[in-house]
């Protein structure tokens, strides 16, 4: 068998001799992950969406979370033959599972930050099984010198799903079936992390990959073909509705986290979707990613009737000159969307072409006044595969990752490339004064997500359709009694900070109003509660604490079927996938 640079491929593979009994292993990087050590982890980029990039200095209130590795998730969903999945593994849990167990395909996927953990990872496969040919996806096959680091048989880039199917010999054409999977776990804020019982999270949903806006800095796009150009697992709202249904009734979900980079951008698929919950009484909430020009094509009423709850929309900065933002007057859009009950989660760059030491803080005044729930700001960061990586490196900005390393351009510390007016790491200062101006003028974001949820609910409470009143409805019992208490909780942890604690008092005065004597009662028993854990966090958090995912090891029914023929090791418990198909789509992933 040829291994590393000799039998590299970047698009249609070869078919395993072995078919449908090709025994895989999945895994994503190892861990720890927030802490700084020789692989590139680094304590600035956890592995928390929000922690790290969103709500990074807001101590104890910070929004602390995990996901799944949602790619992988999908890739053994699809996959046939025995498959094995190894998400968030310890180094050692990692060499214990290629010591003890045999396989003939190992795959990792991984982000370009992590270039030196899939290196180690790759070396250690080549030791324990050198029969086993490696394959590399995710966000890390974008980089163009790869080959020279790693030692791997297959790089992929694109849609994994056709090309594990080819590479298997399966048929391309088979309806994609989608991992039964919650969007989050471990969630925790204030001190306490949340045990809420099944159906309480969001499910994952997963109908296209790619962004056919193709913005000059955006890596996903650049990943599934570019400008102009997606993938669709779904691509139509009676396929989508098929499968939501599906995982609604396994999951016991009402809410969808939609892990598509513009999924309005669709209009038909969405439209047709909204027709389909309104006929079937579906009371859905939707948590999309949208740009401002597509959500503002939309009416307020099909945005409601939708179940949108809440918009992830790039705001960039002003005078970004990105079409999707042209003659957007972002401010009023998002103001319109939150007293609807939308919260946004705004993302905002810092270090655009035209920002200077000089104009930065109105650059970040702007961001802010904008006063989303969620606020996340950025370096702008050429990343491999996309047009503003490309553009660097023939201008000759690009710094040498022997200089600058890899681990370290991640988007949360330093450009990786010389600036042409902010210089000598002045960046990273720059986007501290973003987070923390930001948190200091608006508050918590949790105070931020309670004030725009209660929006709704006033709003909505006596809306004439039964539908859209059930969907506010089942969030009234958190706005009376945990949502309270943690509003009283700020205020006396705000009671010397005039400003914050005036947003607290008229908010705190709003939900005894609207839900009256016993949310008093409740707002002071869980507050008093909540601020003695929040405390505590804060103390912790001064203490260096990090918060670190749980492993999770699953295998597919063929996998499960072969333990009944090979030894298991008996220390290492795997627990099954699930997932469902919408028996639509007549060729999924095209």
């Amino acid at each position: 068998m040829l291994h590393g640079r000799d039998m590299m491929t970047v698009t249609s593979p070869p078919v395993h001799p072995l078919g449908k009994k090709t025994r895989i292993l999945l895994s994503a990087v190892f861990g720890p992950y927030a802490q700084d050590d020789e692989y590139g982890s680094r304590a600035s980029n956890p592995m928390e969406l929000y922690q790290n990039q969103v709500t990074r200095v807001q101590g104890g209130f910070s929004l602390r979370m995990f996901h799944r590795s949602f790619g992988l998730m999908l890739l053994q969903a699809n996959i046939d033959a025995p498959c094995t999945l190894l998400d968030f593994p310890s180094l050692d849990r990692f060499i214990e599972e290629i010591k003890t167990h045999s396989y003939d395909v190992v795959g990792i996927s991984a982000i370009l930050t992590n270039t030196l953990k899939v290196k180690k990872m790759c070396a250690l496969v080549r030791k324990y099984q050198p029969r086993a040919i490696l394959v590399i996806g995710g966000h890390l096959a974008n980089k163009p010198d790869l080959p020279e680091i790693i030692d791997a048989d297959h790089i992929v880039k694109g849609d994994g799903v056709r090309w594990f199917r080819t590479f298997l010999g399966q048929d391309v054409k088979t309806p994609v079936r989608h991992p039964l999977v919650y969007s989050g776990f471990g969630t925790r804020s204030m001190g306490v992390t949340f045990r809420d019982p099944p159906g309480s999270t969001a499910a994952m949903l997963i109908p296209s990959v790619g962004c056919p806006l193709g913005c000059n800095f955006c890596s996903t796009s650049a990943m599934f073909g570019g400008k102009g150009k997606a993938v669709d697992f779904y691509k139509t709202g009676d396929e989508l509705f098929a499968i939501m249904c599906q995982l609604e009734s396994k999951l016991k979900v009402r809410s969808f986290f939609v892990m598509d980079e513009n999924f309005l951008f669709n209009r038909q698929r969405a439209l047709r979707l909204l027709e389909l919950m309104e006929k079937n009484n579906k009371s859905w909430s939707l948590y999309v990613f949208s740009s401002a020009r597509v959500i503002k094509s939309y009416s307020i009423e099909q945005l409601v009737g939708l179940g949108i709850s809440w918009v992830w929309m790039g705001l960039e900065g002003e005078n970004s000159q990105y079409a999707k933002l042209r003659n957007i007057d972002t401010h009023l859009l998002i103001k319109k969307l939150q007293s609807h009950g939308i919260r946004v989660l705004g993302s905002s760059i810092i270090g655009l072409e035209h920002h200077t030491p000089e104009n930065i803080d109105r650059v970040i005044d702007y961001a802010i006044n904008h006063d989303t729930v969620f606020h996340q700001f950025m370096l702008y960061t050429p990343v491999a595969g996309t047009p503003l990586f490309e553009h660097h490196r023939k201008e000759g900005t690009l710094i040498p990752e022997s200089v600058f390393p890899v681990a370290d351009a991640h988007g949360q510390y330093r450009f990786n490339y010389h600036h042409r007016h902010i210089h000598d790491g002045e960046e990273e200062q720059f986007l501290l004064d973003a987070f923390r101006k930001d948190f200091e003028v608006n508050g918590p974001s949790l105070a931020r997500l309670i004030r725009v949820t209660l929006n709704g609910w006033q709003k909505y409470k006596n809306h004439p359709d039964k539908r859209i009143r059930a969907r506010f409805s089942g969030k009234v019992n958190m706005l009376k009694t945990r949502h309270a208490g943690a509003v009283w909780a700020m205020r006396k942890y705000y009671r010397k900070n005039a400003p914050i604690k005036a947003k607290m008092d008229a908010l705190l005065d709003s939900l005894y109003k609207e839900f009256g004597l016993k949310t008093r009662v409740a707002a002071t028993l869980i507050g008093r509660f909540l601020y003695v854990t929040l405390k505590k966090e804060e103390k912790r958090l001064a203490r260096g604490w990090t918060y670190e995912p749980a492993s999770f090891y699953e295998k597919n029914a063929a996998a499960i079927a072969l333990e009944g023929t090979v030894k298991e090791h008996p220390r290492l418990l795997p627990s099954r996938i699930r997932s469902v198909t919408s028996g639509l789509s007549p060729a999924p992933g095209r």
